[in-house]
């Protein structure tokens, strides 16, 4: 679900919830049975918004390990590639290092 048609959604059930809040407050019935209408309809918004809400915490959570499994494979892929390099350049400069061995031992006799 995007964050845009989380909030409209958001809105929607807000403007329900006080809508059917005013059409009960305004409905002929007793005191007692308005309170328990009252009652039912939060009871049952909030059940409604803590399903809600607790899917959106699974899908960020969903979502969060996808992006976090892609990261450690990036990194493997990057520290595998600068192992790579390094091995490249330890034998490049192993090389160097026989040549001035052999200019060296030239240069001394």
């Amino acid at each position: 679900m995007t964050d845009n048609s989380g909030n409209v959604l958001l809105a929607l059930l807000t403007g329900a919830a006080i809508g059917a809040g005013i059409g009960i407050l305004y409905a002929p019935d007793k005191g007692i049975e308005t309170r328990h209408k009252i009652k039912r309809k939060v009871e049952d918004t909030s059940h409604d918004l803590a399903e809600r809400i607790s899917h959106a915490k699974e899908e960020l959570t969903k979502t969060a390990q996808e992006k976090k499994d892609v990261f450690d494979r990036k990194l493997d892929e990057a520290i595998s590639t600068m192992s790579y390099k390094a091995d490249d350049i330890i034998a490049s400069l192993e090389h160097k290092l026989e040549e001035l061995k052999k200019k060296n031992a030239q240069l001394q006799k």
